[in-house]
């Protein structure tokens, strides 16, 4: 007798959608039984976030530009997909933070922020010396014996003190996640810092022990970052050319799941119902929420918020600038007056996006206190953007163009105890909804790296289900 096929369904054509598609299209060849992937994208292109636009020989990234080289789930796909040969590193160079309205270079040394050497912080302007002072307590405090998850700010204001929070850390690490550093959870982003105080005891003297001066981040000569020659979406077209035409499926938006037993009908908007076994939405929750209704135990889960952010990329004539950016860009401290929360130097970062003679920046907005800023016209966005850049660096000079991009909802809040609701979360779907699987940057990263690794880790768990 003929094994009934198998159907496996991915809802989501962001980077995690397509790399679980990739690798679960290779992991399913060895099986005997006959399955089916149909991996259905709400929008008409695949993707996600990484969008790359072509204008006038420059190569605009509208979503991320890179991601990190050290991570390897991402190095993993480029390498499976043989396009290794296409990356590019970013050039190296001084980062600058804003604060008071002066531009004081980044401290050597430094590991996203916390010092691994002490004598650029010692010399730097962005701390008093009562601030230099409180930060080398980290030597000497006990560890932490709070037991349990914890804001990541309220942990580093207790190691370091609020200036180098304020001043360094923050503008850094808050940028990540679009976020506020008090309120998001030190064991969902960052819980490495952790890990060294309780080994270390210093937080200092753990990042020198174990990552070492060679891996500070802003003196490598070796950029941490990777991109493609062509761009980001290299990536996208990749895994595109890579997967089974029968597979992709554009403008599908799913409007409900519904639960049959131990098998689900997706239920799409052009009135198509598709019969899967396996489920795996790679969705942000908010829209997981309302595809999965009451029925799916994912409340806690979908508690969670969202912020928006948008970048507005500014063309220009390389002499238009002057020769004020000698480095690759800044980011604004926590309490300094700007609507944009930082600017790239992109023609200096990524030297292949602009043509010569050119110069390419890249202002963000939309603070967890201001976004509303994210709803204003292309045109209102690149006014805010023109008169901080001019107050930032002197640039008084009109754009040859800009090209505005939103990202409204798109960057999920990982607040104090995000991962304990992401475990209840999958117990729960493993204990009554078997075969209904979730990832993506909702729930453990939100870095391309950590979405393809998720990707991975859940096609595991996918094979693993249908050989039970």
């Amino acid at each position: 007798m003929d094994k009934k096929e198998t159907s496996i369904v991915i809802i989501g054509g962001g980077i995690t959608g397509l790399a679980a598609a990739y690798y679960l299209q290779q992991q399913i060849e060895g099986l005997e039984a006959p399955y089916t992937i149909q991996l259905l994208e709400a929008s008409n292109r695949f993707g996600g976030k990484i969008r790359t636009e072509r204008k006038d020989g420059f190569i605009i990234e509208r979503g991320p530009d890179s991601f990190l080289g050290r991570k390897l789930p991402a190095i993993r796909l480029v390498e499976s997909l043989q396009i290794k040969n296409q990356l590019v590193r970013n050039t190296t160079g001084q980062a600058y933070i804003l604060s008071n309205d002066v531009l004081h270079k980044m401290p050597q040394g430094s590991f996203m922020g916390v010092p691994t050497t002490l004598q650029p912080f010692l010399e730097t302007s962005l701390l008093s010396k009562r601030g230099k002072a409180r930060t080398g307590l980290d030597f000497i405090l006990p560890r932490s014996t709070y037991v349990g998850d914890q804001s990541l700010g309220y942990f580093l204001r207790r190691r370091f003190g609020d200036e180098l929070v304020d001043h360094i850390i923050e503008p850094l690490l808050s940028g990540i996640y679009a976020g506020d550093i008090d309120e998001m959870s030190l064991y969902a982003t960052f819980p490495q810092f952790f890990e060294l105080e309780q080994s270390h005891k210093s937080i200092i003297k753990g990042i020198r022990n174990t990552i070492g001066k060679s891996s500070a981040n802003t003196g490598k000569k070796t950029g941490q970052f990777c991109t493609f020659t062509d761009g980001l979406d290299t990536l996208v077209t990749a895994l595109e050319q890579a997967i089974s035409p029968s597979v992709l499926r554009k403008e599908h938006v799913v409007e409900w799941i519904e639960k049959k037993s131990n098998t689900y009908t997706v239920h799409c908007q052009n009135g198509e119902s598709i019969e899967a076994d396996i489920v795996l939405a790679t969705t942000p929750h908010h829209i997981l929420e309302k595809i999965v209704g009451n029925d799916f135990n994912m409340d806690r889960l979908c508690e969670m918020t969202s912020n928006s952010v948008a970048n507005v990329a500014l063309a220009y004539d390389t002499d238009e600038l002057g020769a004020t950016l000698d480095g690759t860009g800044f980011v604004i401290s926590r309490h300094s007056n700007y609507r944009i929360t930082a600017c790239t130097w992109t023609h200096k970062k990524w030297q292949h996006t602009t043509p010569d003679g050119k110069a390419l920046l890249r202002a963000y907005v939309g603070k967890p206190t201001d976004q509303s800023v994210v709803h204003l016209s292309d045109e209102e966005i690149t006014k805010i953007a023109l008169k901080d850049i001019e107050k930032s660096i002197g640039v008084k000079k009109e754009p040859i163009f800009s090209v505005v991009t939103r990202w409204e909802n798109a960057m999920p809040q990982y607040t104090v105890g995000h991962k304990a609701r992401v475990l209840h979360t999958k117990r729960t779907l493993e204990k009554e909804m078997p075969g209904f699987f979730l990832a993506g940057s909702s729930i453990e990263g939100v870095g391309i790296p950590d979405c393809i690794g998720q990707a991975e880790e859940a096609v595991r768990q996918i094979v693993e289900y249908i050989q039970k």
